[in-house]
């Protein structure tokens, strides 16, 4: 007995070193071939299963030198006589294996270690190398994660991902000292200006109800209804909406917007002590315009600008268009009207008719822009009006009504504007374009891209929004 169990005692060392060697990644020298292939067919021996077919049948030979790691042995189902291996030689340094040690007793070690020792090690391999080779993959991928692609960073990230964050009074009253600084007042709302300790400039718009008596239940339903819309648009040519402030006592209902010190697109054009703007400038104002409003009707569900005309648009610090929407402080204090919900026909149709006067208003724009007048005069006839005769007159490119201090204008720039603008004042609604399709025939004739039209300077990059943190706090 302790004869015939010394010789798998042996093959178990040489297994399990030949196991180790191929964990490691390694091959067998050139030196050590004639001894592997002597356990390749030592183990045929004990396994003791009928011969392979002819398929996979082949001499088990050992490579020559240079070759690399020895390849595995083919699939054996059987050992029978078979003439190829009864043809190969022993080597000479390795003894002749005893043949009396194929008792029965020993076949289901030898098994387990052929079944479960070899596939084992190649298992640890595999895992090894999965190992090595996905983990620097993850670091690369997490080194390359950045922040959103509208330029938001840190908390103003946080905010817009977890929702609008409310922020306490205290916070926007020290950053307006105390209120003082209006910007502007008119008889629904005010506009303060702030500025953050971190210098970033802001505008807080507050309504002009100072007691929760006279702020209804259709008030605050307006009020969270216009929060929820500007927090959807996020986009480079709109005034973004950063946060927002509502407190019992003393009553206040504010929004915290981005500020943009050019005043706007109404003074530029029309009041003399503003800087008067070039054919160039007012082309990069209109191509600003159209992509902001093409991303609003593109959203889902689409975003509908209330009132979009010249003095809902302001300009930013380097003369990019950012549109605005105060149209919620008119909407507090009218009459709440019943909703119609559930009457998806009817909204439908209310959001087409509003995409549609988008259109509308973007054509009256366009007209506002390159004429330099008042879309609708006191004592003289609209600008469509006097662009219809013109389209009738059959001169498209509107060269009558063009201001005549845009000396530097292009003319098949002017006739592109002239064909949009013709597509955009159509009567029937369903005659007009979509936005979409208005954006490429411009950018197509005008060839400002979205990036060139955007702000070069905005407070969303500029630095995190300290009121931010202390909304958290709060």
């Amino acid at each position: 007995m302790p004869t015939t169990m010394h010789a798998p005692s042996s093959f178990v060392l040489v297994v399990l070193t030949l196991n180790s060697a191929v964990t490691a990644g390694c091959s067998p020298s050139a030196a050590d071939l004639p001894a592997t292939q002597y356990i390749h067919r030592r183990l045929l021996e004990v396994v003791n299963v009928s011969a392979p077919s002819e398929r996979f049948h082949r001499p088990v030979h050992a490579p020559t030198e240079g070759r690399g790691s020895s390849p595995a042995p083919p699939p054996q189902h059987g050992r029978g006589n078979d003439p190829h291996e009864a043809a190969t030689p022993a080597p000479a340094a390795v003894p002749s294996p005893d043949r009396t040690s194929k008792s029965h007793g020993l076949l289901t070690p030898m098994r387990w270690l052929y079944m479960v020792a070899l596939p084992v090690g190649a298992l640890l391999l595999l895992l090894a190398g999965t190992a090595y080779f996905l983990l620097p993959c993850r670091k690369r991928a997490c080194a390359t994660i950045g922040p959103w692609k509208t330029g938001l960073s840190g908390q103003l990230q946080k905010a817009f991902v977890t929702g609008v964050p409310k922020l306490q009074r205290s916070e926007l009253q020290r950053a307006c000292e105390d209120f003082s600084n209006i910007v502007v007042s008119y008889p629904h709302y005010n506009v303060y200006k702030g500025t953050l300790s971190t210098g970033v400039e802001i505008a807080v718009v507050s309504t002009m109800i100072t007691s929760g008596k006279e702020w209804t239940e259709h008030s605050e339903s307006c009020f969270r209804r216009k929060i929820d819309s500007l927090s959807r648009i996020n986009h480079k040519n709109c005034i973004n909406l950063l946060g927002y402030c509502e407190e019992e006592e003393p009553f206040t209902r504010m929004m915290v917007l981005e500020y943009a010190s050019n005043g706007t697109l109404y003074e530029s054009l029309h009041v003399e002590d503003f800087e008067h703007i070039g054919w160039r400038g007012r082309m990069r104002i209109i191509m600003g315009l159209a992509y902001c409003l093409q991303h609003m009707h593109e959203l889902n569900p689409p975003v509908v600008h209330p009132d979009l005309q010249s003095s809902s648009i302001l300009l930013s610090e380097d003369g990019a268009a950012k549109i605005a929407d105060m149209s919620v402080w008119h909407e507090v204090i009218s009459e709440g009207k019943p909703q119609k919900n559930g009457d998806l026909d009817h909204q439908h149709e209310q959001v087409s008719a509003g995409l549609a006067g988008n259109v509308y208003s973007f054509g009256v724009l366009l007209l506002e822009i390159i004429s330099g007048k008042l879309p609708y005069p006191e004592h003289e006839r609209s600008l469509v009006s006097s662009a219809l005769e013109c389209i009738n007159n059959g001169d498209r490119s509107m060269v009558s009504l063009l201001d005549p201090t845009l000396n530097d204008h292009k003319e098949e720039e002017l006739a592109i504007i002239g064909e949009v603008i013709q597509a955009c004042i159509q009567s029937d609604p369903r005659n007009r374009p979509g936005i979409r399709e208005i954006a490429d025939r411009l950018r197509e004739g005008i060839g400002i891209s979205p990036v060139a039209a955007t702000p070069r300077l905005s407070p969303l990059w500029w630095a995190e929004l300290e009121v931010l943190s202390t909304a958290e706090a709060g």
